[in-house]
């Protein structure tokens, strides 16, 4: 190999990198942030779901009165369908 092809082609891959240009100052900008009355109205939405519970306390106390009079009562063959089909959906 010879080396004096090699500095020929080390100086050609130095000439041919780009000068920095000096960047001007201009003139600064500000970020802003603007949220519209629909955003706004989506945030108090959010929050207001947040507090909320997830169970419906006037379903499940009805409920639960059946279940302790004896009087709630499950339909087998309706609930066996219903299993089958969420099974069948997760396969």
């Amino acid at each position: 190999m010879r080396i004096e092809a090699y500095n020929q082609v080390q100086q050609l891959y130095r000439s041919s990198q780009p000068k920095q240009v000096k960047k001007e100052a201009k003139a600064s900008f500000s970020d802003q942030l603007q949220i519209s009355s629909v955003g706004k109205d989506i945030q108090v939405a959010k929050q207001a779901v947040a507090g909320a519970s997830d169970v419906r306390e006037d379903l499940v106390a009805s409920v639960k009165e059946r279940i302790d009079n004896g009087t709630y009562s499950v339909d087998a063959e309706s609930f066996a369908a219903k299993l089958y089909e969420r099974f069948s959906a997760t396969i």
